[in-house]
């Protein structure tokens, strides 16, 4: 069985026991978190739409980090222009621990 779950206007496939890695959440490590759910896929078909409106799926955060550091390297050619900058985007880290209809 797996879920389709949306946050921050991404959307995620998640089944139980992923850890999956958000956009930064306002959660504490240890916190449970519930998200919204898109489409429900199992044994019984798949569900979407009206027959989804009630269901969640639950997951516990484990980490707040931030990713790898990327280097944004702009250059303009013959213009004595150029910009280094690094970035590391925050996420948190949330184990999936149940999918409810």
């Amino acid at each position: 069985m797996y879920a389709i779950i949306e946050n921050g206007n991404k959307q995620y496939k998640v089944s139980e026991g992923d850890v999956v890695r958000f956009e930064k959440l306002d959660a504490n490590v240890g916190d449970s978190v519930e998200f919204s759910v898109v489409m429900i896929a199992g044994e019984d078909g798949i569900k979407c739409g009206a027959e989804v409106a009630n269901a969640k799926v639950s997951g516990k955060v484990e980490a707040q980090d931030k990713f790898k550091k990327i280097v944004v390297f702009k250059y303009k050619a013959k213009k004595n222009e150029r910009k280094k900058q690094g970035h590391r985007q925050p996420f948190t880290q949330v184990k999936i621990e149940k999918i409810s209809l």
